[in-house]
C-alpha cells in the first residue's frame, strides 16, 4: 500500500472539463471510474483507499448493495413525482428517520445540507414573530454556499465578492454562551449551529454549551436549530450527533449520509414547528423524490441490520489508537480530534502536501481550514483497510518536511 501511484486521467476527459465545464472546484488530474466498498479506481486503472469518500456523503462505502439493489428497483417503478401527490415510499422514510430523531418530529425533504439550512432558516423566521428575524450562528460554522446559508456561514473567506449578503445574520464564538447572550434582543429569532463543526475542523460543542443554548432559547422564545448534515446519520456512533450530547433540537437539517450517496436532503422539525412552513412558503421539486427515498430507506436499514453504529465507535478507537499517539511523536501533529468515524487530526504545518503525498501512495484524504488533516471514512471500513490506510497517513506525516 505504501508504493506509489503513477496515475494521470484520460486527455479526452482533461479535454472535456477544459472546454465545457465551470472552474469552480480544484480538481485533481485524476478521473474516477468506478468504486465498490472502501476503494475506488481511476479511468487508468489505479486504485485507491477512500478514506473521504463523496465527502463523507458515503457512509456505506461506494456502491453499497443493497442501496444499489433498492435505487435499481425503483428506478423501474417510479423515477420522480412531484410533491402534489402522495407516494408511499417518502411517508416510510419520513417515519423511519422520526423515530431515531425526538418524540413527534415531522420531516422537510429537500436534495442537499445548504437547501435544508435554507429551509430552516425560513421555519425559525416563520415561527417567530415578524419583528424577530435575527438568526445567531458560529464562528468556524459551515452551513452551505446558497445566500442564506452562506450568510450564516460565520467565515468571512466565503463572503468575499458576493455582497450584499443576506440581512439578519449575528455571529458568536463557537462555544462562548456569554457572548451569546450579549447578542439577543427583541428581535433575536433563533441559533443555528453544528454540535460537531465539521468544515471548521472537526470541533466539538465545549461541554455544556449546547445546553446552554437550549436554556436561552427556552427563557426567551427562540428556536435552536441543529446542522448535522455532516454528523448525522450514524457518523458518530448515535443516530444523530445532539444524542452524544443529550440536548435536543426544535429543527435538525441532515444531507450528505442520509442517502447512502443518492443526492438528498431533510429537516426534521419538533411536531409544533411544522405548520409554521405552510403551504406555499417553501417548497423543493426534487425533494423526497422516490430514489433518494428509497436509498434512504435502505441505508438505515443497513446500519442496523450491520450493527454499523457499534462498528462507529470501533473504528474511532483503532483510530485513536493509531494517530492519536502521533500528536506526542510527531513534532508537525497538534491534536487529535474524534467523535466515531468524523475525525480530524490538526497540525502545525498547512496539510496540502499531506493530503498529496497520500494519495500518491493510494489514499484519498482531505485537509480542512489549512491545517486540519480530516477523515470521513465509511462505517464499513474493515480493520485491515483502517490500518493500511493510517500506515499511508503515519508515513506521510514523518516523511514531510515543512516548507
Amino acid at each position: 500500500m505504501t508504493t506509489a501511484v503513477q496515475s494521470s486521467m484520460s486527455p479526452a476527459t482533461a479535454a472535456l472539463f477544459a472546454d465545457y465545464v465551470v472552474p469552480n472546484y480544484t480538481r485533481y488530474p485524476v478521473s474516477l471510474e468506478r468504486g465498490e466498498g472502501s476503494w475506488v479506481w481511476d479511468d487508468q486503472g489505479q486504485k485507491y483507499l477512500d478514506f473521504f469518500p463523496g465527502w463523507g456523503c458515503n457512509l456505506l462505502g461506494h456502491c453499497p448493495p443493497r442501496v444499489v439493489e433498492a435505487v435499481q428497483k425503483q428506478v423501474a417503478t417510479l423515477i420522480h413525482v412531484p410533491n402534489t401527490w402522495h407516494t408511499e415510499v417518502q411517508g416510510r422514510w419520513a417515519k423511519l428517520l422520526s423515530e431515531r430523531a425526538f418524540p413527534g418530529a415531522k420531516a422537510f425533504f429537500c436534495n442537499s445540507g445548504a437547501e435544508a439550512n435554507e429551509a430552516a432558516i425560513k421555519l425559525i423566521r416563520l415561527h417567530t414573530p415578524e419583528s424577530r428575524y435575527k438568526i445567531i450562528t458560529f464562528t468556524g460554522g459551515f452551513h452551505g454556499r446558497t445566500m442564506g446559508a452562506v450568510t450564516a456561514t460565520a467565515q468571512p473567506k466565503y463572503h468575499e465578492g458576493i455582497g450584499p449578503l443576506v440581512a439578519g445574520f449575528e455571529y458568536a464564538p463557537f462555544g462562548d454562551l456569554a457572548a451569546v447572550e450579549a447578542l439577543i434582543d427583541d428581535h433575536t429569532a433563533g441559533f443555528l449551529v453544528e454540535p460537531i463543526q465539521g468544515e471548521g475542523g472537526v470541533r466539538l460543542a465545549p461541554e455544556g454549551f449546547l445546553q446552554g443554548l437550549r436554556d436561552l432559547a427556552d427563557r426567551h422564545g427562540l428556536v435552536l436549530a441543529f446542522d448535522e448534515v455532516q454528523a448525522g446519520c450514524g457518523r458518530t456512533g448515535h443516530w444523530f450527533a445532539f444524542q452524544h450530547f443529550g440536548v435536543t433540537p426544535d429543527v435538525m437539517t441532515l444531507a450528505k449520509s442520509l442517502c447512502g450517496g443518492v443526492a438528498g436532503g431533510a429537516m426534521l422539525v419538533k411536531s409544533e414547528l411544522a405548520p409554521s412552513l405552510r403551504p406555499g412558503m417553501h417548497a423543493a421539486t426534487f425533494g423526497g423524490n422516490p430514489l433518494a427515498a428509497a436509498a434512504g430507506i435502505a441505508t438505515i436499514e443497513t446500519i442496523e441490520e450491520v450493527g454499523l453504529l457499534q462498528r462507529a465507535g470501533e473504528l474511532e478507537t483503532l483510530f485513536r489508537e493509531r494517530l492519536e499517539p502521533q500528536v506526542e511523536e510527531l513534532p508537525i501533529a497538534a491534536e487529535f480530534r474524534a467523535c466515531g468515524v468524523m475525525i480530524g487530526l490538526e497540525l502545525l504545518t498547512p496539510g496540502a502536501p499531506i493530503v498529496q503525498a497520500c494519495m500518491e501512495r493510494g489514499l484519498l484524504i482531505n485537509c480542512t481550514q489549512n491545517t486540519v488533516i480530516r477523515l470521513l471514512p465509511p462505517l464499513t471500513l474493515t480493520d485491515e483497510e483502517l490500518h493500511a490506510g493510517c500506515d499511508i497517513l503515519i508515513d506521510a506525516l514523518r516523511n514531510h518536511t515543512p516548507s
